[in-house]
Formats: C-alpha cells, sequence, structure tokens
C-alpha cells in the first residue's frame, strides 16, 4: 500500500507561519504601491486579531485588501513568476525531507489556492494542494471574499481518501484551527528531527526564472523600510542617471562610491584594437541591461553592443552604440562581422537576462564569426529592487538598478581563448559556445542549463518576449525631442 501524507504549508513546509508578506508581494506586484501601502497600514490591526485568537479574520483581511478589484489573470501571473522564488528560500528542509519521502503528497493551506498550487506541485512535486478558493466575479475580477470561510478544507481532504483509508502522516502545528491532523494515523508538529545524513533525499526543484521588482521578501518592517526609502531613491537615482549620462567615461568609476555604486573588476581586459586588426568579441553573462554599459565604463571606451530585443527606447537611452539582431542567422552575422572589423563588441549570447544563479543556453553564432573571443563574468548585487522584468516596462530597469541604496557590479575578465579552444582548431560552434558557458559558471558559482529566452519568457509572461521593432515608437518620438531640449541646455 502507498503510503501517504498530508501537511500543512505554512508554519510547517514554510518556516514562517505568517502569510502577509506574500499578501504584500500581490499588492506590490499585482495592483500598485498604494495597495501595498494600505496593506502594511493593515498590519497592526491585523496582528492584533491574531494575538486575540482570530488569526482567520486577519487572514480574510489581508486577502480582501490584497485582491480586491484584481483581475484574477494578474494574480495568476504573480503566483507564477513572482511568489516561487520567496516560498522556495523559506522551506524548511527538515519538513522536506519528512513530506518528500511518501509516495502520495497532500499540501494543506488556508492561503487562496491560486497563490500556491503552481510551487507546491512543481516545486515540492505535491499531488495535489487543498486551499480557499477566492471568490470571482463575471468580469475575471477578485471580490476580495473566499467561499465557506475555510470550512470546507477538512471535508475536501477527507473527499481525497476513501473511507477505509486514511493517511499516514500528518504534519502540521497543533495550535492549527484546521483539524486535517485527526484524519490521519500518525501526527507530527514542528519542530522536527531528521537524519542529518540524507543526501539521498530529492531536494525541491529550484526555482530558475523569477520576475517582480522585489528582492527581498517584504516583511512588515523590510516593506516599511521600502517605502520610507522610496522618494530618496528616486532623487538619487536621479542624480546617479544625469551624472552617468553628462561626465566622460573615465570619471564615472571614481565617482560612483560618492553615490554609494561599486564596481569590482577581476581580471586584465585586453587592449583596444588596433585600426589594422579585426575587434576582440567580449561575451558576457548577461545579469540586466545594464551589462555592456559597465563593461564599457570598466574599458573606459564606448563598446558597441548587440541587442536582441529591446524597445527604441532603450536604445535611444542607450549611452553606448547598439546594434540590433533581426533574428534571421545570415543577417546577423553579416551585422557582427562588419561590426568587428570596425573594432571590439560586447555580446550576451544568452540572449536574455537570469537573476538567479543560473546560466542560460548559449547561442552559437559569436563562435563562428571570430576567434578572438574574451569571456566576462558580469554578476551585479542589490538590495532592494531587481534591474529585470519580464512582464513589466523594461525602460524602468536602469532606474530601478539605481533607485537601490548600494547597488554593486563585479566584472571578471577571462583570458582571451586559446586557437585550440576555437572553430579555428575544428571545433564546432556548439562545442566552442557550450564550453564558454562552463567557464563562465564556474567563474560565479552558478549552474549551466539548455533553458532559452522564450523557455523563460513563456514561464514569466506567457508570450515568446519578442519586443515589436514599433513597440514605443510613439514614446521614443516625444522623448526625442526631450532629449534635444536637454542637449541645448548643456551646451
Amino acid at each position: 500500500m502507498d503510503s501517504s501524507i498530508v501537511c500543512e504549508l505554512e508554519g510547517t513546509l514554510l518556516k514562517d507561519q505568517d502569510p502577509f508578506s506574500y499578501f504584500m508581494l500581490i499588492a506590490f506586484e499585482a495592483s500598485s504601491l498604494i495597495r501595498f501601502a494600505i496593506l502594511l497600514m493593515l498590519w497592526p490591526l491585523i496582528k492584533f486579531l491574531g494575538i486575540c485568537g482570530q488569526k482567520d479574520k486577519g487572514l480574510k483581511l489581508m486577502i480582501f485588501v490584497a485582491t480586491i478589484g484584481v483581475k484574477i489573470s494578474e494574480i495568476e501571473v504573480v503566483a507564477r513568476a513572482v511568489l516561487p522564488k520567496f516560498y522556495f528560500d523559506d522551506i524548511d528542509m527538515k519538513s522536506w525531507r519528512i513530506f518528500s519521502s511518501f509516495d502520495k503528497r497532500i499540501v494543506v493551506t488556508k492561503i487562496p489556492r491560486i497563490m500556491v498550487e503552481r510551487f507546491v506541485k512543481e516545486h515540492l512535486r505535491a499531488d495535489d494542494v487543498i486551499g480557499s478558493e477566492l471568490v470571482v466575479n463575471n468580469s475575471g475580477f477578485a471580490t476580495g471574499f473566499v467561499k465557506d470561510d475555510f470550512d470546507s478544507i477538512l471535508e475536501r481532504v477527507g473527499a481525497l481518501f476513501d473511507g477505509e483509508t486514511q493517511p499516514s502522516l500528518g504534519l502540521g502545528r497543533p495550535q492549527n484551527g484546521s483539524s486535517f491532523l485527526s484524519l490521519c494515523k500518525e501526527q507530527l508538529h514542528p519542530p522536527f528531527m531528521t537524519n542529518k545524513n540524507q543526501d539521498h533525499i530529492i531536494k525541491p526543484l529550484p526555482v530558475i526564472f523569477h520576475d517582480g521588482r522585489l528582492v527581498k521578501r517584504p516583511t512588515p518592517s523590510i516593506a516599511l523600510l521600502i517605502l520610507l526609502w522610496i522618494p530618496f531613491g528616486i532623487i538619487l537615482a536621479t542624480i546617479r542617471i544625469i551624472i552617468g549620462l553628462m561626465l566622460p567615461l573615465w570619471i564615472v568609476p571614481y565617482l560612483a562610491p560618492l553615490f554609494g555604486g561599486k564596481v569590482i573588476v577581476k581580471g586584465k581586459p585586453p587592449p583596444p584594437a588596433s585600426t589594422t586588426n579585426s575587434g576582440v568579441l567580449f561575451v558576457c553573462t548577461h545579469r540586466t541591461l545594464l551589462d555592456p554599459v559597465v563593461l564599457s565604463t570598466v574599458l573606459q571606451r564606448r563598446i558597441p553592443a548587440v541587442t536582441y530585443s529591446i524597445s527604441r527606447l532603450s536604445e535611444i537611452l542607450s549611452p553606448i552604440p547598439t546594434v540590433r539582431l533581426t533574428r534571421i542567422r545570415e543577417v546577423d552575422a553579416q551585422k557582427i562581422k562588419r561590426q568587428l572589423e570596425k573594432g571590439d563588441l560586447v555580446v550576451c549570447p544568452e540572449g536574455t537576462t537570469c537573476r538567479e544563479p543560473f546560466l542560460l543556453r548559449f547561442s552559437a553564432l559569436f563562435a563562428e564569426l571570430t576567434d578572438k573571443i574574451v569571456p566576462v563574468a558580469m554578476n551585479y548585487r542589490v538590495g532592494f529592487f531587481h534591474a529585470t522584468t519580464a512582464r513589466g516596462w523594461k525602460g524602468m530597469d536602469p532606474i530601478f538598478f539605481f533607485m537601490n541604496p548600494r547597488p554593486m557590479y563585479e566584472v571578471t575578465f577571462l583570458n582571451q581563448l586559446p586557437v585550440e579552444a576555437t572553430c579555428s582548431s575544428g571545433k564546432s560552434p556548439h562545442d566552442v559556445a557550450n564550453y564558454v558557458q562552463r567557464i563562465l559558471a564556474a567563474t560565479l558559482g552558478f549552474e549551466c542549463t539548455n533553458f532559452t529566452r522564450k523557455d523563460k519568457y513563456r514561464v514569466l509572461a506567457g508570450n515568446d518576449g519578442i519586443v515589436s521593432q514599433n513597440s514605443g515608437t510613439n514614446l521614443a518620438n516625444k522623448f526625442n525631442k526631450v532629449v534635444a531640449t536637454f542637449k541645448l541646455f548643456i551646451h
């Protein structure tokens, strides 16, 4: 007979028994900063209800404020693209070891099922999840209420097992109002004692693709800090960007520490290309849209960058030249060759950013076009806001990066590939690309994957991640006028 387990999510599989921060993420990512602030202001009341033994009422208040009037599709997107990373970081590995050792695994939670189902089934490998159900109106908007007031959870757990079968084990908090534990043959309550020598246990499936702007889980204290910082962050970002646009590149690294920024350079970069020789192709890991800009700043010269799919507005704002590719292999190859004849060039063969410690599959096109390949390991660290997005407006990426109190970039130059490691020695372009991916991953302590840009955008945004060339054209035209006016003012 197969063994079965029913396990509570909050406070058992997750260390934190308070789901407040996850509703704050829904408020911030699916709605607005205003809803985020309102929910934070209600936290003392929610806490007071919990102290008075009315945790369910506090939970209902959280659900109501975070979801009322929000499209259910937006909640689904946030649950798919944003929440899994924060859930994953909060997993209690002792509970997971017990949970994963059973054949049939059921997760019980009072959090709306839509917020946890994808994570629980894909990353925790649960067979089913039983949670509260949001009430949705005919227009597809959440009403802020839940069905049955959590009363049906016990019945739904029992319905998963026939009358003669009981779950082998129940994991959960004894003080929890849900009585699903009474249905189980045995019960265990956290904290758990497990055998430390359990390396053979399957680990939770890691989160590779992650979206959303917030770096840290917005607990009440972190959320308050973020709200207080935002006005100062906007001012600081404005100053940093203006200085970066107005001053020459060679002086920027010296001024960056004065405004809280830091760039760490490791390795020895090659000298500039001579007029008689073709340029060097810098092959970089892709962490943010600022990677080529930071590289140019470190090298103290404006190196053109290959772009795969960015908006016209981003190209206008770029302080370095950009070379837009068409995704037609022959056309793109000629573009890159012509640019290399003029001098050095930057390419990010992943084709999109990845903020987790993984490298996406490298396109092999760069390996076919030159033997002068210098791998560059790029990485960054920020405190409050991520500088990448799959669902939002990418034009805000640099602004969010510079809004962080102490943004930091690390640039590591590896040695130029020896001839025997390039296509000139008979290696295939795919072998060269995979080799470059491996040495860059080893330098950063990352893992290599075969995932692509399409995989990322299908998970995070439900599309292929291709920005139309006409996207943002009208806005770009308007911005051109502003830039022209600004230049006249400077000069």
